[in-house]
């Protein structure tokens, strides 16, 4: 590598750090670390290939925990952004636009038809030529449960065992131990030991009351 194109690559690396915009033709030197045939391949591992499957998917992602299920169809930009924790369940159609870092920790659930997205594109049209853009890490904290359809927004963290519901589009950063939905997603209440008892025969009252549908 000559000394001009290591400093052009530092040089794109730290304006994506700072989620200053860049372009497709600038970030192009990335384009070996995405891993869309092993993605492709794991898409199309048979159910009873486990011990495939978690090979494979040690190969994709950037670092993956223990006893992790991530059902096919999945998508990645990259996928050597994404970091798993234990004993994570993703299940189908789960799409990281993973240009950044997405940490996840551990026993974290997502639904199915999630997106998380670490990029965005300017307003301006003319920002948008080569496919211009920004990006900014996500952070999944433990024991985070996202629901359906939901889609998280560059930059944005989920405190620990917060829930997100069905649909909600996530822009900015949600507290830890609260509930949180809607366009723009909003919290709603805290998680609180009334939500100990809720779907028990104790407390199947209270549930109608506060539990989301996600």
């Amino acid at each position: 590598m000559t000394h001009a194109r290591e400093e052009h690559e530092e040089e794109v690396l730290a304006r994506i750090a700072k989620g200053l915009v860049y372009t497709e033709s600038e970030a192009a030197f990335q384009a070996p670390r995405r891993r869309t045939e092993q993605i492709f391949e794991y898409n199309h591992t048979p159910p009873g290939e486990t011990e495939k499957r978690r090979s494979l998917l040690v190969a994709i992602l950037g670092s993956v925990g223990e006893r992790t299920v991530l059902l096919p169809p999945f998508h990645a930009g990259f996928g050597s952004n994404v970091h798993i924790g234990d004993d994570f369940f993703g299940n189908v159609n789960l799409t990281f636009v993973d240009d950044v870092d997405i940490r996840i920790g551990d026993g974290v659930m997502i639904a199915p038809s999630v997106t998380l997205t670490t990029t965005g594109h300017p307003v301006h049209p003319s920002r948008r030529t080569d496919f211009g853009r920004f990006s900014e890490p996500i952070v999944i904290e433990d024991k985070v449960w996202i629901g359906s359809n939901a889609v998280v927004l560059p930059g944005v963290r989920i405190g620990y065992g917060s829930v997100i519901g069905a649909g909600s589009v996530v822009s900015r950063s949600i507290p830890p131990m609260t509930v949180a939905l809607g366009a723009p997603c909003r919290v709603v209440r805290a998680i609180t030991d009334e939500d100990l008892v809720t779907r028990t025969a104790e407390g199947q009252a209270a549930a109608s009351r506060r539990e989301p549908t996600l």
